[in-house]
């Protein structure tokens, strides 16, 4: 895109709340949402199915890689923390190795595995789970509000919905932020933004560190 006004044509896909232009940064715009703190790129710029999955690929996640194994310990801990072998769960965003499934299956877990690209088994979105992992993934979400809805429903009451990004934070200079040279980040999460999500999708708590959020669903009342 070129000469970016300060107002953007669309709209906040968290929250729907009103954006303005952040950033230029090889040929993408990037807009703040006043609202929910959001940072979005310009949905012109978004890379294309084909771009996306060239990406991945070149991610080449490997399950027996000890240092990812390392960065989503966290993840996994937390699931053997929260949930038993008997509980489903879904490892939602895969990608090419899908790293988390095969820990938590050697802990005798039985996740299921979903991935637009490498693991699109529509059936797999049909099922209620008791918990779901998203390992950087949401910052690829084009249309946030659309995926959380769905991830969501999935959940069954007393579910907890686990995920793994890089949040955007007040002090950080976001020309200078590493997390936003991917081309296929095309959403920032400030922690406001989890806050709309908890309210917005009746998440009973929110849970955030470092990089792990955790969204978790009441039970129904008798």
């Amino acid at each position: 895109m070129s000469d970016p006004g300060p107002e953007a044509l669309f709209s906040c896909p968290l929250c729907g709340g009103s954006v303005s232009f952040l950033l230029h940064f090889r040929d993408r715009d990037y807009y703040r949402c006043a609202f929910c703190r959001g940072i979005a790129m310009h949905p012109e710029d978004h890379p294309s199915a084909e771009e996306e999955k060239a990406r991945y690929l070149e991610h080449n996640n490997d399950t027996e890689d000890k240092r990812y194994q390392q960065f989503v310990r966290p993840l996994v801990y937390a699931v053997l923390r929260d949930f038993t072998s008997r509980h489903r769960g879904l490892d939602f965003g895969a990608g090419t190795g899908p790293v988390i499934t095969a820990m938590l299956r050697k802990n005798g877990y039985s996740p299921e595995v979903y991935d637009p690209f490498f693991h699109p088994d529509p059936g797999v979105l049909s099922e209620p789970y008791d918990y779901i992992v998203c390992s950087e993934v949401i910052e690829h979400f084009h249309v946030p509000c659309r995926e959380f809805s769905r991830l969501t429903a999935l959940l069954r009451p007393g579910g907890a919905l686990y995920c793994m990004t890089e949040l955007y934070e007040d002090d950080i200079v976001f020309a200078d932020w590493y997390y936003k040279n991917d081309p296929t980040h095309v959403f920032f999460y400030h922690r406001r933004s989890l806050e709309w999500i908890r309210g917005r999708f009746c998440f009973d708590t929110l849970q955030t560190g470092k990089r792990l959020i955790i969204f978790r669903k009441g039970r129904v009342k008798a």
